[in-house]
């Protein structure tokens, strides 16, 4: 008879092969055995703006990637979950709240931070209030760049698309091909080539911008 069926029978509590209940398990386990990433959430906001659409990016006040610009985001704290963690850093970086975040990916390119291991969940969000980003915490400024792409119409399976991201003289590209996943049919953006934004936030950038296509 299984360990759960005898023990169930026997009115005792659960035991592993090993012959452990939970709690003696779980006071035996130690989780440096086994290598944790660190978890980020990373947030694009976008805009509709005189018949255009931005997108609120930050510049970087500290290293990695000192002076680049890249979506606002941080470390995620032990006691919250990615979605509170990318509101918090939200306001903390660029004073914006209130907004509504949809997830849009979770990123774990082996190296993509030069930190170590991390995982980033990121986040989608419009901003139909009008907010003016204040930088803040530790970003260096907060502002909002002008998305333009080179593919006028709809984006289908297989079509090559790039952004350019303007703002004051600055230009940050991602260069990307839209593909459909294989369940859902939802776009998401491969061989991504970025110029200009810290991380692999060009990849996030693309993935959040194809997010919106047909809203």
């Amino acid at each position: 008879m299984p360990n759960d069926a005898a023990n169930a029978a026997q009115g005792t509590e659960p035991r592993d092969k090993n012959g452990l209940t939970e709690a003696e398990f779980l006071a035996s386990y130690t989780p440096k055995k086994y290598p944790q990433p660190s978890l980020t959430a990373d947030i694009c906001v976008f805009r509709r703006h005189d018949g255009g659409l931005q997108l609120l990016l930050v510049q970087r006040g500290g290293h990695p990637y000192l002076g680049r610009w890249a979506t606002p985001g941080g470390f995620c704290n032990p006691d919250e979950t990615a979605d509170a963690c990318a509101a918090r850093e939200l306001e903390e970086e660029t004073c914006v709240s209130g907004l509504k975040l949809e997830p849009i990916g979770l990123y774990s390119t082996p190296g993509r931070d030069p930190r170590g291991w991390t995982i980033s969940y990121a986040f989608v969000a419009l901003d139909d209030a009008g907010s003016i980003p204040v930088a803040a915490d530790d970003a260096a400024r907060a502002a909002w760049f002008d998305v333009a792409a080179t593919l006028v119409g709809p984006v289908s399976d297989g079509d090559s698309v790039t952004l350019a991201l303007a703002h004051e003289g600055t230009t940050l590209t991602s260069e990307f091909t839209a593909r459909e996943q294989p369940i859902t049919h939802r776009l998401r953006a491969q061989d991504v080539r970025g110029d200009g934004l810290a991380f692999d936030h060009a990849q996030i950038v693309a993935d959040a911008w194809l997010a919106l296509q047909g809203l």
